[in-house]
């Protein structure tokens, strides 16, 4: 069998895999119609006004400078585990990305991203 038929064929039963069970889960599932399901729950809470508001862009500059130093501990395990075989080109390279997220912190303390205003 060529690439391309195994490819047909996975593709195929990929669509057909999904289309069934997107049809049976329509089939099986309950049929409620509430006005409250169409509501945003909020800890059992009704909300009062509109649901959709604006959040400052501080939580979302502060949410995205944790995930980089998140990801930077991520990476800096496996690291850390495999140094003694990484030589001096290893240490050079983890310097040089410690370099980064320094550069990348102060800028961001510096623009104020950091201050809970």
């Amino acid at each position: 069998m060529s690439n391309s038929a195994l490819f047909l064929v996975v593709l195929i039963t990929a669509i057909v895999l999904v289309s069934a069970a997107l049809g049976i889960a329509l089939w099986l599932a309950p049929r409620s119609w509430n006005p409250s399901k169409g509501s945003a729950y909020e800890c059992g809470i009704p909300t009062r006004g509109s649901s959709w508001m604006q959040f400052r862009v501080g939580y979302y500059l502060f949410a995205i400078i944790f995930l980089v130093f998140d990801v930077e501990t991520v990476l800096l395990f496996p690291w850390a585990t495999v140094m003694k075989d990484m030589g001096t080109d290893g240490l050079i390279c983890i310097a040089f990305f410690f370099v980064i997220l320094t550069l990348g912190l102060a800028y961001a303390w510096k623009k104020g991203a950091l201050k809970w205003k």
